[in-house]
């Protein structure tokens, strides 16, 4: 058996010998820190003299950071993880490279946070390729005119405050009111649309994120849907990092020609993270003690979001930022950096919402001012109308309040109002489809929900929405071809809408009152 075995002894030590000697041993320089002191979210650190602004730096237990503050003694570095275990006198380490995140298609239905870890429990991400989450915008010579609408499913949104794929439409409000069941609608509106969403929770609430991702799952969105999640314990680099990171991989399906929403949820929270850095980090506060960099911070987040030119590729990133405001104060230091930075604002107001308008979207504060260039012709034929006569009702009802007597001219319009007021209403997670809204609206326009009872309006509504389905294929295509809509297709629609209000007609005894 020895003798057998001895060949192959030989083989292998001769093997060995070989490999030691093609062995050459070279000495790698690493630049290795101190940590000096550790604060909550922060570290100081000297050592490195020479690393770079913004470069990721490695702690013990797998815990990153970024050099945010370079003074000449030592380096501010904003901690992205649980800082708990590290002390003063760790070692740190450069690693050469700048904070980066996985993209590609692997991440489409998952759940992750800003650092690229998946947090479903559905396994590891199968991704190859990393990008920073820190790039430059695009060039304006790159960028093309918007021209195609991102439609919502929302009436009061498509028809009055419409969206074009490559914009940046912000929705903001006071808490409750609202904002993120706007941007959840808008996501499950794209459905079929050949639109990826990208969804980012900036410190929100445990529950909060919990009850939307069970929104996108029950509604089957995240098979076109990608979540980014930091929650608000998490370390506050981590919620600064967050919408950066979501925008890159974003960015990686733009580039690819894909159109792409993205969603954040909301900049409030990511604002006061970015706050708490900076005072930590002794930077000098400002205004409402927000560091001087905080519109730069967002400006250079949102310029991110175009429509490449054809030859690029032709996608586009829309991005509907959301913002908190205390009390209705849309004149606070966040909500007017944000208002001045992207392509026009939702407002949704408390006194609506409280009144049981859904959703509570403000028409005379909100404004969109790039999507109206890409609305189709169908709604611009009913929008114009629609949005002056719902101004009118809103000051007329006011001034009616008061208990002055008015004309009855005046009462028509009020009236229509009413009516206008109760077709935009719309429940949570029920989006409707374009031509079911041209239907809803060209009937407004034309008067026939003006001899409905106010209290039949929600049923009315419903049978014109289903009556939609009756429109013929041909004109359904021109309402999304065609450059205007022609007087024989708008009468079309119209008469579809009258014969499915038939039953809604008041009884002769019982006429509606004046106003009603």
């Amino acid at each position: 058996m020895p003798a057998t075995l001895q060949p192959l002894f030989d083989q292998t030590f001769a093997a060995i010998s070989q490999a030691r000697d093609n062995f050459a041993p070279q000495l790698k320089p690493r630049e290795i820190g101190t940590i000096k002191m550790v604060s909550t979210g922060i570290a100081k650190v000297s050592g490195l003299t020479s690393v770079g602004f913004e470069e990721l730096l490695a702690f013990p237990g797998e815990v990153f950071g970024i050099a945010f503050n370079l003074d000449p003694d030592e380096i501010g570095v904003v901690l992205l993880g649980d800082y708990w275990q590290l002390h003063a006198g760790d070692m740190v380490e450069r690693t050469g490279r700048v904070m980066d995140v996985a993209v590609g298609e692997g991440l489409l239905g998952r759940v992750i946070d800003p650092l690229g870890r998946p947090l479903d429990g559905l396994g590891p991400l199968t991704t190859s390729k990393r990008l920073p989450i820190e790039r430059p915008a695009t060039a304006i010579m790159d960028r093309a005119p918007v021209t195609i609408p991102l439609q919502t499913g929302l009436k009061v949104i498509d028809a009055l405050i419409p969206i074009g794929r490559g914009q940046r439409e912000l929705i903001l409000g006071d808490r409750q009111t609202g904002k993120t069941a706007i941007a959840i609608d808008t996501i499950l509106n794209q459905r079929g649309q050949d639109v990826l969403c990208v969804y980012c929770a900036i410190g929100q609430r445990a529950s909060a994120t919990a009850k939307t991702l069970a929104t996108l799952r029950e509604q089957g969105a995240l098979e076109y849907t990608l979540v980014v999640l930091t929650e608000g314990n998490d370390a506050p680099g981590l919620t600064y990092i967050a919408p950066y990171a979501a925008t890159s991989i974003a960015e990686h399906f733009m580039e690819q020609g894909r159109d792409v929403l993205i969603v954040y949820d909301d900049l409030t929270h990511h604002a006061r993270a970015y706050r708490e850095l900076s005072l930590l980090l002794r930077r000098p506060p400002g205004r409402e003690a927000f560091p001087g960099d905080i519109f730069y911070i967002h400006s250079r987040l949102l310029e991110r979001a175009t429509r490449l030119r054809e030859d690029l590729g032709g996608g586009s990133l829309t991005a509907l930022p959301i913002i908190e405001t205390e009390a209705q104060n849309i004149s606070a230091y966040i909500p007017t950096n944000l208002i001045s930075i992207t392509d026009g604002q939702i407002y949704l107001s408390p006194s609506l919402f409280e009144l049981g308008v859904l959703p509570a979207v403000d028409v005379g504060q909100s404004v969109s001012r790039v999507g109206g260039k890409a609305q189709r012709a169908a709604y611009r034929a009913v929008a114009g109308d629609l949005k002056l006569a719902y101004a009118q009702f809103e000051e007329l009802e006011t001034f009616a309040r008061f208990g002055a007597r008015v004309d009855e001219d005046t009462r028509q319009r009020i009236a229509h109002g009413r009516r206008i007021r109760a077709c935009l209403k719309q429940p949570e997670f029920a989006p409707v489809s374009m031509p079911a809204q041209i239907a809803i609206l060209l009937a407004l326009t034309a008067g026939l929900f003006d001899a409905v009872p106010l209290e039949r309006m929600a049923d009315a509504e419903r049978a014109v929405q289903e009556a939609a389905a009756k429109i013929p294929e041909d004109v359904s295509e021109r309402l999304v071809s065609a450059d205007s809509l022609s007087d024989a297709d708008r009468q079309t629609i119209v008469d579809i809408g009258r014969g499915a209000l038939v039953g809604f007609q008041p009884q002769p005894d019982s006429d509606p009152k004046p106003g009603d």
